[in-house]
């Protein structure tokens, strides 16, 4: 009995003390008695992307058939549409669809006219994702937190707000993982001085185009 009453009273303490200090991880910040900046949205951008991105998909859910898998990844406000509808007519409703989504500032619509993808597709590209992100942790000259990585049937896209540096550097490691067919960058380009001086503010959104 009795390490049973000192488990139970110690899972009390320990419940209390992370109720009243337990930092938010947020995008792989700290946000609350200590902060490390490894986003360079703000705290609010990245609430408001996960918003978004719930939004979106609620409005996808009723507006298409089971048959579409699609895919949301909003990242400052710029979202991403990812995955297969069955006919053109759908993949234009998306853009309908997302854009009027509240604090949406634009949509690069990626989905194809296509089948839904197999579970094995699906799980490939986990893995592919999974791989890339290994390689900008692995980079010593990057922030691989500053990157969103997003995989479909092969075609690596890359997110962020990044100095033109960082994007070739990007496109460069993910292009040598085994998997990858193609990279598509949907970047937000600053200069070293927007990097080095400003407060992360939401920047002007940029066209999808995909790597050479």
């Amino acid at each position: 009995m009795r390490p049973f009453y000192l488990t139970c009273v110690a899972s009390v303490v320990l419940g209390a003390s992370l109720s009243a200090c337990v930092p938010l991880v947020m995008g792989g910040a700290f946000v609350g008695s200590t902060m490390v900046a490894t986003d360079r949205r703000t705290s609010g951008a990245q609430l408001e992307d996960e918003g978004i991105e719930l939004r979106s998909n609620n409005r996808i859910g009723q507006a298409l058939s089971e048959q579409a898998h699609i895919n949301v990844t909003s990242y400052n406000r710029q979202v991403l549409l990812t995955g297969e509808v069955p006919t053109a007519a759908d993949k234009q409703k998306l853009d309908d669809l997302v854009l009027k989504v509240d604090n949406v500032r634009s949509v690069v619509n990626e989905v194809a006219v296509l089948g839904s993808t197999s579970l094995s597709q699906r799980s490939s590209d986990t893995l592919v994702t999974g791989k890339v992100k290994a390689a900008l942790v692995d980079a010593r000259d990057l922030q691989s937190n500053v990157f969103k990585v997003v995989t479909e049937r092969g075609t690596v896209y890359l997110m962020g707000r990044v100095s033109q540096r960082e994007a070739d550097r990007a496109t460069e490691l993910a292009r040598n993982v085994s998997g990858v067919q193609k990279v598509v960058r949907v970047f937000e380009v600053l200069s070293d001085d927007e990097l080095k001086n400003a407060v992360p503010q939401p920047a002007p959104v940029s066209t999808a185009t995909p790597a050479s």
